[in-house]
């Protein structure tokens, strides 16, 4: 007996979920249709009635997780309230933004994987750096220049990946808190 298209969408949906928080939490190159197809109790086979091969579905689970990322994001600002670039620059670089690369922003989680992968994933990755550049350049009041938030962005995503491989927590928590103070100090004297 077949089944219906909004059954194949939800599965779908249930794939591209735990692809997104796997690749989030492990990289890209962890992924395995095998378990990820046992951990949405699907078959392995069925996984060709969704994607027509791996690098699709790593594309699909990146988009995903970059637009899970911007999603949860959004939800945890004050809709009244304009961004300040001190409570963005906080947020981001935070210990619990840090603790929780599965479902937090995306680019930090896998900017370094993506880097290497093909030019699919690079396509997926490129406009949501581009509309983060856009946002901090938005919140700096950079009308006609975002060369500072091209700056902020590439030092809140590398501070981010730095203080997680870090294993001094004390260590970490400085890289954090350097590149914090310095941005919010750099937004200032804008």
């Amino acid at each position: 007996m077949g089944h219906s298209q909004a059954d194949k969408a939800r599965s779908r949906e249930r794939i591209l979920n735990e692809a997104a928080t796997q690749i989030r939490d492990k990289g890209l190159d962890a992924l395995s249709i095998g378990s990820l197809m046992q951990q949405v109790k699907l078959t392995h086979g069925g996984f060709y009635g969704h994607f027509a091969s791996r690098s699709d579905l790593i594309a699909a689970a990146l988009q995903q997780a970059l637009n899970s990322g911007e999603a949860s994001a959004h939800a945890a600002r004050d809709p009244d309230k304009p961004v300040s670039v001190n409570a963005l620059v906080r947020s981001y670089l935070s210990r619990s933004h840090r603790d929780q690369p599965k479902s937090g922003c995306a680019i930090g989680a896998l900017i370094s994987d993506v880097g290497r992968a093909d030019a699919q994933c690079r396509a997926v990755m490129e406009p949501h750096i581009e509309s983060f550049i856009a946002k901090v350049a938005e919140t700096f009041g950079d009308d006609d220049d975002d060369s500072s938030a091209i700056v902020a962005v590439s030092a809140m995503v590398g501070a981010l990946a730095i203080s997680r491989v870090l294993t001094d927590t004390k260590r970490s928590d400085a890289v954090l808190r350097t590149v914090r103070d310095a941005i919010i100090a750099m937004a200032s004297d804008e």
